[in-house]
């Protein structure tokens, strides 16, 4: 194993599905996780310290983590968890954030907003 840089640094992500069934989520969590990967050069999940996913209340069907694993993330501690319920939130929404160990400044971080969650940060334009 190579030696890993010592800084870790989060990347967020999100995405929204249709509807809730397990071929839709995982689909739309796959190609969440593939962007996140390819904006932020990482061609490999050594450097990932973890990956926390959330989703709203009406996703239920299946666990997110479940893409991951699909991926090859095997090794990553990931873990699921229900987002906050509020008021006119965004419906059906995928959550990530993914800690990685990184030499690079915080700033140079690419977060990606997939679909309807572009709409979530229309301050981050870098890797939408």
């Amino acid at each position: 194993m190579d030696n890993l840089p010592g800084v870790v640094r989060g990347i967020r992500g999100a995405t929204t599905v249709t509807r809730d069934e397990p071929p839709e989520v995982l689909e739309a969590t796959r190609e969440l996780l593939a962007a996140i990967l390819r904006e932020n050069d990482l061609d490999g999940f050594d450097p990932i310290a973890a990956v926390h996913f959330t989703v709203t209340d009406d996703v239920h069907s299946t666990f997110p983590a479940e893409a991951a694993r699909e991926l090859g993330m095997s090794m990553v501690p990931l873990i699921c968890h229900q987002e906050m319920s509020v008021p006119g939130r965004l419906p059906r929404c995928i959550r990530v954030l993914m800690l990685v160990n990184t030499d690079r400044a915080q700033d140079e971080m690419r977060h990606v907003y997939l679909r309807e969650a572009t709409s979530l940060r229309p301050d981050l334009r870098s890797a939408q």
